[in-house]
């Protein structure tokens, strides 16, 4: 069980903070997985591959970004392929249950206060569970999604395609593992461009990043309980619908922003079109895959996507963004006071002050990340326009791996830029969420109350 013995053991001073124990777990999965990509044999080429590359190539998938500076089917072996579906797995399944784990000591250490927690990772139905069902939970739920998008692809590319069984079972693995995990490697040059009006390839992949990017917990309480919406908690109440909003909304802006755009959706047939801007909708929340070129999108599309990639997933999830619960949170926060109401309500549950500074503190060092993060790779890249600048980097921050083309373009400092926000991404929205709410103590004292003029 985790209980305040363990959570005092973990948090007490001398010990290491526990967010700060999953920055350093990611930090050093990362410095592996470069070290191991160096190695001549996962390389399909001649010789080894340089640092920079395997660095970049290991960070995005550890942290299931999935951006690549080079081509991933050519560039890597075989080998180098399953290394890379390897990492991928290892980081989406550290980041569900470590991230789990973290709600569980805060839930523990705050009690009901700190069980909703906007941006960090809220455990609801796990609340009284133990490591061992967090860690069976998050590895059913990955292996057996993962295994029924893997057979639906393998089964469409052996009997539609003609590929061979065996290529086919090795691309529907590989496919799977990156849907699920929000990622966006491909064993194709032209990713699934091939596959833009497939029904039977497109939706178990986009349904696969829309299922890795709910969250544990939020799965666990939906299954708990299916037949009771009313029972769900404000946490999943908020994950699951916000996501529904979010996903007509991307679906609806890309139908009709790029309905007659010659180099995306334009020359499809209907069909195609709402096939397309179903997955054009959802992947910018963290998936990575696309099968149009975002390049040609037009700048209204792009601006969309950009706030969607913001926004991103679910909490305890594979995806990243400052989360969905934090977008929503904020906006009851705003709702209520054009209001003039004094209490944020939802669900007939008063959320918790401290909880609100929390989701704002989340969102405004989310935008100064992103903020810095441009300026740094226009200062560093002389001549890139501001739009192309920004939609990298808030790919990278937001893990969602999406890219007009400029990031195989960057000279190497903008590459690190990159390469950092990637892990501050993945890594810092569950750090900062759990530093706060851990660090959450009352005073002995409350100084008198002033209101300075805002707006």
């Amino acid at each position: 069980m985790i209980g305040p013995a363990v959570d005092s053991c973990l948090v007490r001073r001398g010990r290491p903070h526990p967010a700060r124990t999953v920055s350093l777990a990611f930090a050093v999965a990362i410095a592996a997985g470069t070290g191991l990509l160096m190695l001549p044999v996962f390389r399909s080429g001649p010789g080894s591959a340089p640092f920079m590359t395997a660095l970049f190539t290991a960070t995005s998938a550890i942290t299931t970004s999935g951006m690549t500076i080079v081509d991933t089917a050519t560039y890597w072996s075989d080998i180098g392929h399953v290394l890379l579906a390897a990492l991928t797995q290892l980081g989406g399944f550290g980041i569900t249950t470590l991230a789990t784990l973290l709600g569980l000591i805060v839930s523990r250490r705050l009690g009901l206060r700190g069980r909703m927690m906007a941006g960090a990772e809220a455990t609801t139905g796990l609340a009284h569970g133990d490591v061992r069902r967090v860690l069976v939970l998050a590895a059913a739920v990955m292996l057996v999604s993962e295994t029924v998008i893997a057979t639906v692809v393998t089964l469409r590319l052996w009997l539609a395609y003609d590929v061979p069984f065996g290529s086919a079972a090795w691309e529907g693995v590989f496919d799977a593992v990156q849907a699920f995990n929000n990622s966006g490697f491909s064993l194709r040059s032209d990713g699934l461009l091939g596959f833009v009006g497939d029904w039977w390839i497109c939706v178990p992949l986009t349904l696969g990043v829309i299922v890795g990017g709910i969250g544990v917990p939020v799965l666990y309480e939906i299954v708990r309980e299916l037949r009771r919406p009313a029972a769900w908690s404000t946490h999943t109440r908020l994950t699951v619908w916000g996501t529904l909003v979010l996903l007509v909304v991307g679906f609806v802006a890309v139908l009709a922003l790029e309905w007659g755009n010659d180099a995306t959706l334009g020359p499809l047939d209907v069909g195609a079109k709402i096939l397309a801007a179903f997955v054009h909708g959802t992947i910018p929340r963290s998936g990575g895959f696309n099968t149009v070129d975002f390049g040609a999108m037009s700048a209204d599309t792009t601006a969309i996507v950009t706030v969607l990639m913001f926004v991103g997933g679910g909490s305890a999830s594979t995806a990243g963004g400052i989360k969905v619960t934090t977008f929503f949170l904020l906006a009851y926060v705003i709702w209520t006071e054009v209001r003039g109401e004094q209490d944020v309500v939802i669900g007939r549950r008063r959320i918790a002050e401290t909880t609100q500074r929390q989701a704002t503190t989340i969102a405004l060092l989310g935008v100064a990340t992103v903020a810095l993060g441009t300026l740094l790779l226009l200062g560093l890249t002389r001549g890139v326009p501001f739009d192309r600048a920004l939609f990298e980097v808030m790919a990278a921050f937001s893990t969602a791996g999406l890219g007009t083309g400029l990031t195989a373009e960057l000279p190497d400092p903008g590459r690190l830029v990159l390469i950092a926000m990637m892990f501050v991404g993945r890594v810092g929205t569950v750090a900062v969420a759990s530093a706060l709410a851990l660090n959450t103590r009352p005073r002995l004292y409350r100084y008198p109350e002033e209101r300075p003029l805002v707006g």
